[in-house]
């Protein structure tokens, strides 16, 4: 059978035919990063040719280089996966909304093929790590050994999840694309000509090309082919010349590998921290103009009356303002037995309270209701500056701030909704918190938007995005903003827009789906890979590599295992043992028992039996990897 033939063949000669089902913006961007990697055939099912982004992506199969064929069925059944060569294929991602269809899919492909990849979009995570378990359950009865389990097991990603690094890299630092592990985040960023070297640079990954403008990852980047065109993993000594006349595309580390902290709190009395908490209590809320004019005009008609009443009634000053608010309120007696200018002012009392007590009374809550929420929040303080406003605590703002608290940047949060899941965890770490709607006039401001850096703009509701951020550019024209919108051809719209009204500031607009393709994509392509990162008009992909059999690594210095434009290793850590149970983060790649990779490992560090590297390689260069076998590839940049 086809499938006992892969299960026993190794990686580089085993069919690499790809399947992608789905016809959305993921789809597309999937179908797009695996034209620019894979080497064979990827076949893409679309329910139509002509709804969704189906026209885009058959326009890939229509370039006569392109590897992309389209297979147009209604649904992932059993007819359909077997046209589509999935009991052949090395993976199988299923893209569709719906977690049912993916579901059934899955299961479905699994017996044709029970040694395919699957990579599976899932909305509930809950259920995608029971299917995940389930899944695999099979192949660990039919691998031999642990590395061809994980290259054949099922991986379960969500693609708002995936987005997270991006997002963080994106506001902490700018423009680049990002590889996540083990929890850490690194980014490729641009370095022009003859910029000094930056502390946080741990490789040089390429020397761009001579028209290279100000962003390797932009799908508008251009490229001069030739001696000047991009030199992927180039050599030291290129690499020195080429700084002063070309830009470099480094590796840097965004964030840090230790877990968010909550600030250590010192040691203090319960009275000094009373007395700290009363301080810092909204209590001018209950001085707002609304309050103030309700009871304004209530303390007015009380003087009104009680001056009636004086005249009516002459006695001690105290009984003629006691009385009208007795009356107001509806608590003295009818004044049956007392004159007839007296039972008149009981009477108006009693019909201005009606009138006056509900706006007492709403006022009164308003201000309570204010009071609660701002107790709750923790607004920042007066003198901070060059820190990041977040918008919004969802699901992925929560995961968003938990990875921005591991860079060394202040972040600022603002949600309208109390309960909403980040802000138990923004209060544990002591976040600035404004609980309040960031589009409502004056909440950016104390955020102090004027004076931070960037802003995040992550709410469920892409026009209220777009809104939020064009409110920040007002108040501050050069802040960094960073949206994430749902719609990959509204972003696309937005981000030229902002850009070309904005020229001097940097805007990023990205679909989920645009910044979880790649995610998506090194999952297909198996554990080992951790990332594909996008430069100019080539890609290189970060993969886990075990040093011990490989002919070029083991025995080799750092320095010594570098091939030029094909690999160069970036970490090394120690291997998991074949014992140990299998771990995977959310990104598909494997974990390592501690103390983890060493990033900046000596050039001299000989590489030995027990050890695994991370490298970054072109595809060419992975395959030889791989195999040991050079293919002949066209196209000089993969």
């Amino acid at each position: 059978m086809t499938s006992t033939l892969h299960l026993h063949m190794p990686f580089g000669q085993r069919s690499q035919h790809m399947v992608i089902c789905g016809d959305d913006g993921l789809a597309r961007r999937l179908a797009v990063t695996l034209d620019a990697v894979c080497g064979e055939v990827v076949t893409v099912v679309l329910p139509s040719r002509r709804e969704g982004h189906a026209p885009e992506i058959a326009a890939l199969h229509r370039d006569p280089q392109s590897p992309v064929e389209l297979l147009v069925a209604a649904g992932p059944d059993e007819q359909t996966l077997r046209a589509a060569g999935v009991e052949r294929a090395a993976a199988l991602a299923l893209a569709y909304r719906d977690d049912q269809v993916n579901v059934t899919a899955a299961l479905l492909a699994r017996t044709l093929n029970p040694t395919i990849r699957l990579v599976i979009r899932m909305y509930n995570r809950e259920r995608g790590q029971h299917l995940e378990r389930l899944l695999d359950r099979a192949v660990s009865a039919l691998s031999r050994n642990e590395d061809m389990a994980l290259d054949m097991s099922t991986t379960v990603l969500s693609d708002t999840d995936t987005a997270v690094p991006e997002l963080v890299a994106a506001a902490a630092v700018g423009r680049g694309h990002t590889l996540q592990v083990e929890g850490q985040v690194f980014r490729g960023v641009d370095r022009p000509a003859r910029t000094p070297p930056h502390p946080a640079d741990l490789a040089t990954l390429a020397v761009l090309s001579g028209a290279h403008q100000d962003d390797p990852a932009s799908e508008d980047s251009p490229e001069t082919p030739g001696e000047e065109g991009t030199q992927l993993l180039p050599d030291t000594v290129t690499s020195y010349h080429r700084q002063f006349t070309h830009g470099r595309l480094m590796l840097e580390e965004v964030t840090h590998h230790h877990p968010p902290e909550s600030p250590p709190r010192a040691r203090r009395s319960y009275g000094a921290w009373l007395r700290d908490r009363l301080a810092h209590l909204p209590w001018t809320v209950f001085l707002s103009r609304e309050v103030i004019a309700v009871f304004g005009a209530l303390a007015a008609i009380v003087l009104a009356l009680a001056g009636a009443t004086a005249l009516a009634e002459p006695g001690p000053l105290w009984k003629s303002l006691y009385l009208p608010l007795l009356d107001i309120f509806t608590m003295g007696d009818p004044a049956t037995d007392e004159s007839p200018a007296r039972r008149v002012l009981q009477l108006i009392a009693g019909f201005v309270g009606l009138a006056v007590l509900p706006l007492v009374v709403a006022a009164t809550m308003n201000a309570t209701d204010a009071f609660r929420r701002a107790s709750v929040g923790h607004p920042p303080a007066e003198g901070l500056t060059d820190h990041i406003v977040l918008v919004g605590l969802g699901k992925i703002g929560t995961r968003v701030l938990a990875q921005l608290r591991t860079t060394e940047h202040q972040v600022v949060v603002i949600e309208r909704d109390p309960s909403a899941r980040g802000v138990a965890l923004a209060r544990e770490l002591g976040v600035p918190l404004l609980l309040e709607d960031a589009g409502a006039p004056g909440v950016l401001d104390r955020a102090r938007i004027r004076q931070s850096k960037s802003l995040l703009v992550l709410t469920r509701d892409d026009g209220e995005n777009l809104d939020i951020a064009m409110a920040a550019r007002e108040s501050n024209p050069q802040v960094r903003v960073v949206m994430r919108l749902y719609d990959d051809d509204f972003a696309a719209t937005v981000s030229r827009t902002m850009r070309a009204s904005y020229p001097d500031a940097t805007t990023r607009s990205r679909s989920v789906s645009a910044l979880a393709a790649p995610s998506f994509a090194a999952a297909m392509m198996g554990r080992h890979v951790l990332g594909v990162m996008p430069v100019e008009r080539g890609s290189l992909l970060f993969t886990t590599v075990d040093v011990g059999g490989h002919p070029e690594l083991e025995g080799r210095s750092i320095h010594q295992a570098f091939r030029e434009n094909e690999w160069r290793v970036l970490a090394v850590g120690t291997a998991v043992e074949p014992s140990s149970p299998r771990a995977t983060d959310t990104l598909g790649s494997l974990r390592l028992d501690r103390p983890g990779f060493n990033w900046r490992p000596p050039h001299g560090r000989i590489l030995r039996a027990g050890d695994r590297a991370v490298v970054a390689s072109t595809r060419r260069g992975l395959d030889f990897l791989m195999t040991g076998v050079q293919r002949h590839l066209t196209d000089p940049r993969t």
